[in-house]
Parts: structure tokens; C-alpha cells; sequence
């Protein structure tokens, strides 16, 4: 196995290189957790893999869910059990072998409002699913409560909101960082990644897709990529691929879902809480120094590059999570907002496509695959069955997919360096808080990122600005990670975009110093990423105080115009 690859800037050099004078046998579209899982995917089975993204990792839906890694106990009531009990597999998988160092075990209050029939009925779902589960034994099972024994774990909560709970065990993961990793992992083993770099049109000889034309959104310049076989994994831009081809066979709808974060003193809870909407269910999820509270789902109709979420959206959440608490949250709480779209698939009009509830891979035209739909939590099984799609155009044999028990980077010495950790800060001179943060989001990388701390002292301080954050992890997000920008950093390598009241405003500018080093920025181009990154950040704060899609989308446009 080659060393593990870096996706610094001379990386993204020679991978554009090699996009332009190579041919390769499959080209992913689309640089979130499926796209990326797709190149992973390809690569680990030996094919000439290429991926290219027009932003960067999970820049999309991939870096907005919930931060949920779950089978999805409402589709029980929906019964589809299958969908649940795959997504329970790979839930097990990724909690014990794939990414153990990105994803964790976190509980769930679902909180009993009536009395007689809820708890059995609700109590006999939750069963189920610790049943779909059984064979891969990695959470606690579910136990049910009374109310004071449930005011105990959430004394948050109003005497008068329960009548008493049942408690259950999910799984939770940093969704932008955990796509990252796969990206790498891609990269490692063998894929040419390269964000920032849009898909223009597709190449065809005769009726069949044989190439990918693309350019570099950094300098401008245009390649045409040869290759045998595209995916196109680009969730709600799928459409917009898909008429490149010449033929839509599945149309996205996309589904508007929004959070908004509060700090975690501001919720007296020892546990997440999952209640009932009339639309679907709204989570408290607690995540590192704060809760995730979401989720909305109303259609979007706006362009699908400028979702935000509106104060009609966190009015929304509010109505529905204030009911139930002592002290209610209001505006002054709320220190992020992140909206993001699911790409929902209707089959279109006049196609012979039959979909499934789970997710649909077809071919939209000849040498171009469609995958869609689906869950962020199956993202291994979308990649496997559109990469098994794909190569059925191949004129030779190709190995069956590897990565149900192929690690992420990181994972296979993580338990060894948290028993280390201890060890690894007396050595580094950091506190042993700062080895638990790095292990958490590099597992037994955290010597990569340690080694900068050792060359540079500086490094090892908290990021000004974020402070959730160390500086060497800025520096290691451009050398190692496929940062490009400011908006990079701040909201998909560090979260701080939607972790700090400012939404890392401040945090910008020592950003674009630290990663200008490596990117080789002058002074003025510093300066204009500031300003960029800043842009973005009024054009959110503006969009939340609208009242409309339409409004929010608007006041977007005019704050980064």
C-alpha cells in the first residue's frame, strides 16, 4: 500500500494533471458522502478512478444532516423494515470496524405523553428495532422509564411534558468530517480527487458518455477527462447531470431540512431526546459543546446552490421543542443555523424507471450511471451498488466490492493510540484534552497533526476566533485535507461556522493566514478570502431573518453579489 496520500495543493496539481492526459474507467461527478463512497469503492477494487466536485467535500447535503448514523426508527411505522435493518448493519459496521474513531454511540429520550396504549406501542417499536439489530450487538438496548426517573436524565424537560420514556441508542458522526476521511481514504488507495473543479458537459462518441469536460474553478482552465463509464452522485443537483446526458429517468424533489445549535449548558439533559411532529420527528442531539436541534422538511423551490435556512424555519423548531421545556430556548440561545436539501427522487414523467423506497442506481444514458435517494447512513451500500452498475460496461472482470470491512484511515489504530493518549500529550507538550478532540476526528492520524505542533509551537494554541479548535488543524486541513479556502476551514474541516455566535467571522481571518502559507497567498489574496468567507456569513445572517424560501434565497444573493 502506498503511504498515506495527502491532498495538499501540489496533490491537487498532479491530479488535474493526470485528469487531462489519462484515461480512466470510471469518473465520479459529485464530491459528497456517496460520491466520495462510490470512489472508494472503485479504487479498493482495483479501477482507474477519478473524482471531481464543483465546491469542496460535502459541500452539499453531506456536511447538513442531522449527524445521525441510524436505521431510522420512524420507517418502522412506514414498515420498511429492510431499509431500517441495512441501515442498522452499516451502522454496526462503521461504529466497530469502518470509522469507530468518527462515529459513537449516543442515547435518545423518546419522551410518553399519554397514558395506556403509547407505551406499548411505542415501546414494541423500539423492541423492533433493537431486534433488526440484534446481530450486530454494538449499543445498549433499549429501557423503558417512569417519569421521575426520566426528569432525572432530563430535568430540563416540564413535569407536566411526559408521563414517562423509553431511552434508545443510536450512533452519531461529524457528517463533513466523516466524508473528508472517505475522500481520503479514496485518494489512498489510488482515486485522483479534485475539488473546486465544475462538470460542464460530457463527452460522447456516438450515443454512449466517454468522457467528462470540466474546469478548474481556481484559474479557469478547461479538460476534457477520458473515461470508460460516469456516476453521477451529485444528490440535488442530479437533474442538472442527468440533462447533459440527453435524458432525465429520475427527477430530485428536493426537501428543505433545518437546525439550528444552542450551547449545551443552555439544555439540562444527560441524553438526546426524539420527539413526534406532524410531519416527522424533531431530535436533540448532543454534539461535542452543543445540541443539534432539527429537523424541518417542507419542499424547496429555490436554486438548490442557495438553501438557507429562514426564521419561519426556526420558529418552526421552536413551536414544536418549547412546549416540552422548563426554561424555553428563543433567539438570543441559537449560536448556528445550517439548512440542508434531501434529494428526494419521483420517477419522470414518461421514464420505464422503477424505484426503490431505499435508494435507485440506473443508467441514465449509455456509460452514465445515476445513484440517488437514499440515506447518509447507507452511503457504502449506494457506492457498491452504482459502482457494480457501472462496471458492467467494463470489457473485463472486476472484483466484487471490499468495503464492507475495509477501514477508513484512521480507524485501524485508533483504540491502540486512545489507550496511548496519555503518552502522546506528555510527549507533545499539549494536554491530554486536545489528544482526545484529535483522536476523535483523526483516529491514529493524530501524529500527522502532532508533527506540525512540533515543528511550529504556535500551532499547538487554539484557533482565535474558535477556540474549539487547535491551529495546527487549520494548517493540516490545506496540506492534508483538500482545504482551498476559508470557507473550507470554517465549515466543513472545523465546524466553527455554525459553532460560534459569529459564525467564525472573527476565526477568518487568522484562517487565511495560517492556510495562505500553504496555498501560497499573497497579502491581497488573503484579504479577498477574508472578505469572501465574511460575505458568506452576512448572506446567512440576512437569509434567517426572512420569513420565506423566496425572501431568504434573495437576501442571499444581494449579501454575496
Amino acid at each position: 500500500m502506498n503511504p498515506v496520500m495527502r491532498l495538499g495543493p501540489d496533490e491537487r496539481a498532479a491530479a488535474l494533471a493526470r485528469l487531462g492526459s489519462e484515461e480512466f474507467d470510471l469518473v465520479v461527478i459529485g464530491g459528497g458522502v456517496t460520491g466520495a463512497g462510490c470512489a472508494l469503492d472503485a479504487a479498493s477494487r482495483g479501477l482507474r478512478t477519478a473524482l471531481v466536485e464543483m465546491d469542496d467535500f460535502a459541500s452539499g447535503t453531506s456536511s447538513r444532516s442531522t449527524k445521525l448514523i441510524h436505521g431510522g426508527l420512524r420507517y418502522l411505522e412506514q414498515l420498511n423494515f429492510g431499509l431500517v435493518k441495512e441501515a442498522l448493519t452499516e451502522r454496526a459496521l462503521m461504529l466497530t470496524e469502518l470509522s469507530p474513531h468518527l462515529v459513537h454511540p449516543v442515547p435518545f429520550l423518546y419522551p410518553l405523553r399519554g397514558w395506556g396504549w403509547e407505551r406499548p406501542y411505542v415501546g414494541a417499536g423500539i423492541l423492533l428495532y433493537d431486534i433488526l439489530g440484534a446481530g450486530n450487538r454494538n449499543t445498549p438496548r433499549h429501557r423503558h422509564y417512569s417519569r421521575s426517573r426520566a426528569l432525572e436524565l432530563a430535568p430540563a424537560l416540564r413535569e407536566d411534558a411526559l408521563t414517562g420514556a423509553v431511552q434508545y441508542y443510536d450512533a452519531q458522526v461529524d457528517d463533513a468530517r466523516h466524508t473528508a476521511v472517505l475522500a481520503r481514504t479514496a485518494a489512498h488507495h489510488g482515486a485522483e480527487l479534485v475539488t473546486h473543479t465544475r462538470a460542464t458537459g460530457l463527452a460522447r462518441d456516438g450515443d454512449r458518455v466517454v468522457g467528462v469536460h470540466i474546469t478548474d474553478r481556481t484559474d479557469g482552465r478547461e479538460l476534457t477527462v477520458r473515461t470508460k463509464c460516469v456516476i453521477n452522485a451529485t444528490g440535488p443537483w442530479t437533474d442538472e447531470v442527468q440533462e447533459m446526458g440527453g435524458k432525465v429517468e429520475v427527477r430530485v424533489r428536493p426537501s428543505k431540512g433545518v437546525h439550528f445549535l444552542v450551547p449545551r449548558e443552555r439544555l439540562d439533559l444527560h441524553t438526546g431526546l426524539i420527539l413526534r411532529t406532524e410531519k416527522s420527528v424533531l431530535f436533540t442531539v448532543p454534539w461535542g459543546a452543543h445540541w443539534i436541534i432539527g429537523t424541518t422538511d417542507s419542499d424547496w423551490e429555490e436554486p438548490v446552490g442557495e438553501v438557507v435556512g429562514t426564521r419561519a424555519d426556526i420558529d418552526y423548531l421552536l413551536d414544536h421543542l418549547n412546549p416540552m421545556l422548563v426554561e424555553p430556548l428563543d433567539y438570543s440561545d441559537i449560536v448556528g443555523v445550517f439548512a440542508g436539501l434531501r434529494p428526494l427522487l419521483a420517477a419522470a414523467e414518461g421514464s420505464s424507471a422503477e424505484l426503490s423506497r431505499e435508494h435507485v442506481v440506473i443508467e441514465s444514458a449509455p456509460g452514465l450511471v445515476t445513484v440517488g435517494g437514499g440515506k447518509y447512513t447507507t452511503y457504502r451500500v449506494m457506492a457498491e451498488d452504482a459502482v457494480d452498475e457501472a462496471v458492467k460496461g467494463l470489457d473485463r472482470a472486476v472484483p466484487s466490492s471490499p468495503t464492507k470491512h475495509l477501514p477508513l484511515l484512521g480507524a485501524v489504530g485508533y483504540e491502540a493510540a486512545r489507550r496511548d493518549r496519555e503518552r502522546l500529550a506528555a510527549a507533545h507538550g499539549i494536554h491530554v484534552d486536545w489528544i482526545d478532540h484529535l483522536l476523535a476526528r483523526q483516529g491514529d492520524l493524530v501524529e500527522e497533526v502532532l508533527a506540525l505542533i512540533d515543528e511550529r509551537p504556535d500551532l499547538g494554541a487554539p484557533l482565535e476566533g474558535a477556540p474549539l479548535y487547535l491551529r495546527a488543524e487549520v494548517v493540516y486541513a490545506a496540506s492534508h485535507e483538500g482545504a482551498r479556502d476559508v470557507d473550507d476551514v470554517l465549515s466543513r474541516r472545523t465546524r466553527a461556522r455554525i459553532q460560534v455566535a459569529d459564525r467564525g467571522a472573527a476565526a477568518a481571518e487568522p484562517v487565511a493566514e495560517l492556510i495562505g502559507e500553504v496555498l501560497g497567498w499573497d497579502h491581497a489574496r488573503r484579504e479577498l478570502e477574508i472578505a469572501r468567507y465574511r460575505a458568506l456569513v452576512e448572506a446567512d445572517l440576512a437569509a434567517e431573518k426572512a420569513l420565506s424560501d423566496a425572501q431568504a434565497a434573495q437576501a442571499r444573493r444581494l449579501a454575496t453579489s
